[in-house]
């Protein structure tokens, strides 16, 4: 697949962190603002696969400039241009790996908690649930069916993990711990209206977004929304035609790959199994969809 990009390569620049998916770079002379790269690298059960999706990259970066647009007058985000020829002059040596999928933004202070709202109970939560009605503090509802929507969009976040590691769902209370009550109202808030927004406009588009994580950061006080927002890396993404209550639901997003990968003997640790390639195109197929339907 030697039109994927699997890392990137700026020497001129420093790296300051490959994660699952980007690569994001400081810029010599340029300390308010990073770079962030998404590559073609897919993870499942957080262990990045050895085979890439090509373009992929290109897919993420695109519906996350369409959210930070929709969604900026509720709250700032970090995006200063997706445009290379805007980039520092530094960084357009570079334009072969980094048209299409980098984004220069503005340097922040990442809060240490990921922000999840969940619309539906679904995933970790359903499985949470079928233990016990009480899940990360929340008491729900007895007798709810899996995939089912909750009477109020939840906020329920955990704490992010190393690469290789587990993020851990944790309480409002434990959240207002961490970063102090008024910090974590403020999150609260702003994702609950964040996810609310992007359901509803959505939902037009016959997708039902069951679920999502965003990140936020501060410069000064000032809370912004940064990272990727809304993709189907970060986000359950259902047809909508095809919803059916009481079952798991067909996504637009990197269930192919799960399946796959939960039908083979593997204990989903390092290193990763080879995938086939059919996996890889299922796969690429249904986040290129989801691009078409969201952004067009």
């Amino acid at each position: 697949m030697s039109d994927a990009v699997i890392t990137t390569e700026c020497p001129d620049l420093k790296l300051l962190h490959r994660g699952k998916v980007r690569d994001m770079y400081e810029i010599p002379g340029h300390d308010d603002k990073l770079l962030m790269v998404a590559t073609d690298r897919i993870s499942a059960y957080d262990v990045v696969m050895a085979d890439p999706i090509p373009g992929k990259g290109k897919v993420l970066t695109e519906i996350s400039l369409f959210w930070f647009g929709l969604l900026s007058d509720i709250i700032p985000n970090h995006l200063i241009s997706a445009d290379v020829d805007q980039f520092p002059a530094i960084c357009r040596p570079y334009r072969r790996q980094l048209e299409g999928r980098s984004m220069l933004v503005k340097r922040t202070e990442v809060v240490p908690i990921e922000c999840i709202v969940r619309g539906y109970l679904s995933g970790s939560f359903w499985s949470a649930y079928q233990k016990n009605p009480t899940v990360c503090g929340f008491r729900l509802p007895k007798g709810m069916r899996e995939s089912e929507k909750f009477p109020e969009p939840l906020f329920t976040p955990s704490t992010k993990a190393e690469q290789g590691l587990h993020d851990e769902n944790i309480s409002i209370e434990r959240m207002r711990e961490l970063v102090g009550r008024e910090l974590t109202d403020q999150m609260a808030e702003v994702s609950v209206k964040l996810y609310q927004r992007a359901a509803d406009y959505a939902r037009t588009k016959g997708i039902i977004i069951a679920d999502t994580k965003f990140e936020l950061g501060m410069i000064g006080d000032t809370l912004l929304l940064i990272d990727e927002v809304l993709t189907p890396d970060s986000s359950r993404f259902w047809p909508e035609d095809q919803y059916t209550l009481g079952q798991g639901q067909p996504s637009f997003d990197k269930q192919f790959l799960r399946d796959y990968l939960s039908s083979i003997d593997w204990n989903k640790q390092p290193p990763p199994p080879t995938v086939p390639a059919e996996i890889l195109e299922k796969t690429k197929s249904r986040y290129l969809e989801a691009q078409q339907k969201l952004t067009r």
